[in-house]
């Protein structure tokens, strides 16, 4: 019998607490395993990835807000199968739960690199529709409901692993692109992504981003996606990976008790690097106090 109250499994895969580390925020986890235990994580969600690779957008790419960070960095990444080759193994090698960020610029990368992502040893694809700083492809497959259904669809068809979408909080109907996800085989979502935000320098008078428009995190966002991740919880049955501006183990109580099963911390780690190891800690902590045989007890409870 598992005695670990934060234990939970996820699409099939056994996570040792419910505590990821985002996509795009942790890279593969070269970094942080120098200056931190990253083996005490559930998962690592690696940087997103493109099937050739890209150098990122040009300019500007982090720019800070009030309690928050705008970012344009374009999905900069080494390519799928530098992936498969040589950063999957080196995630395996940390301990928690692999798990591979796909993005593309068009249905075909995707196709490809879900299938080259099956040599892969990962434990769950997360198929990134959400993304707001490329100019094509990216959020445009998350924006509606026909369009999201179809790539999920179609990644579902050719990937061997777990599939979770990871949805946009700039869709006009999230509740609906969640459902059409569903519907077409998804087998978790992830939200929210970045909102569509912008930054105007007044000394300059121009924007700040080459791109114009950039994805705003942090805890600036943390009421609406608590509240998305809600609505989500409520009209969808397959589990739900919540997001957005979580900075302490209150912050992830919120998300599970709204509905979601796990939470992935991105920007926070920007600013303390243990922010994620204080988070397992302070679940631990609350799983005494409240006498939970398991955190799960307390998933959607709202």
């Amino acid at each position: 019998m598992d005695c670990n109250p934060l234990s939970l499994t996820l699409c099939g895969v056994p996570l040792q607490n419910p505590v990821i580390a985002a996509s795009g925020t942790f890279g593969f986890g070269h970094e942080y395993a120098e200056i931190m235990d990253v083996s005490r994580l559930g998962g690592i969600s690696g940087k997103g990835l493109t099937l050739y690779g890209s150098s990122g957008n040009a300019g500007m790419r982090v720019y800070e807000t009030p309690s928050g960070m705008l970012n344009s960095i374009g999905l900069e990444n080494p390519g799928v199968q530098h992936f498969v080759e040589t950063e999957a193994p080196y995630m395996r090698s940390l301990g928690p739960a692999v798990i591979a960020n796909l993005g593309g610029h068009c249905e075909e990368d995707y196709l490809e690199g879900a299938r080259l992502l099956n040599e892969a040893d990962i434990d769950i694809l997360e198929l990134n529709i959400s993304c707001p700083n490329v100019r094509a492809g990216g959020m445009a497959f998350g924006m509606l409901p026909e369009p999201a259904a179809d790539i999920t669809r179609r990644v579902k068809a050719v990937s061997r692993h777990p599939l979770m979408v990871k949805l946009s909080p700039n869709a006009p109907d999230l509740v609906a692109v969640a459902r059409a996800c569903e519907s077409a085989g998804a087998d978790a979502l992830s939200l929210v992504n970045t909102f569509l935000g912008m930054a105007i320098d007044v000394k300059q008078k121009r924007a700040v981003f080459e791109n114009v428009y950039a994805g705003l995190s942090g805890p600036a966002i943390l009421p609406i996606a608590l509240r998305m991740v809600h609505q989500v919880a409520h009209a969808v049955r397959i589990p739900i990976v919540g997001l957005g501006g979580i900075a302490s183990a209150e912050d992830a109580l919120k998300f599970l008790m709204a509905g979601a099963r796990a939470v992935q911390v991105g920007t926070m780690t920007f600013a303390k690097p243990g922010a994620m190891l204080d988070i397992v800690d302070g679940l631990s902590d609350y799983c005494a106090e409240e006498k939970l045989q398991n955190l799960q007890e307390i998933v959607g409870m709202i």
